[in-house]
């Protein structure tokens, strides 16, 4: 499943144009690579992103073509959550 379709079906993040376009400025990184859109996410990937003020790590449990909202937090457990301080 490509990134922006995954972060979108688990309502990561809520639209995947919205998906891509952090993607694509480099702010995701997937197993510590920096990943692009299309970008092919598979079970136990690790992902980062970094948007607004926040840093989200998590990984993946399991991989849907779509769910409800209710089903779409098993797709992931998160690992960590950073708030930055702004400056």
């Amino acid at each position: 499943m490509r990134l922006d379709k995954f972060l979108k079906v688990s309502r990561i993040i809520k639209r995947r144009t919205l998906a891509k376009e952090v993607a694509d400025a480099g702010r995701i990184t997937v197993n510590d690579k920096t990943a692009k859109s299309s970008t092919v996410i598979n079970i136990d990937d690790k992902i980062t992103i970094k948007y607004g003020n926040k840093i989200l790590t998590f990984k993946v449990i399991k991989l849907m073509d779509s769910t409800k909202k209710d089903d779409a937090k098993q797709m992931y457990e998160i690992l960590e959550e950073k708030h930055m301080k702004e400056s």
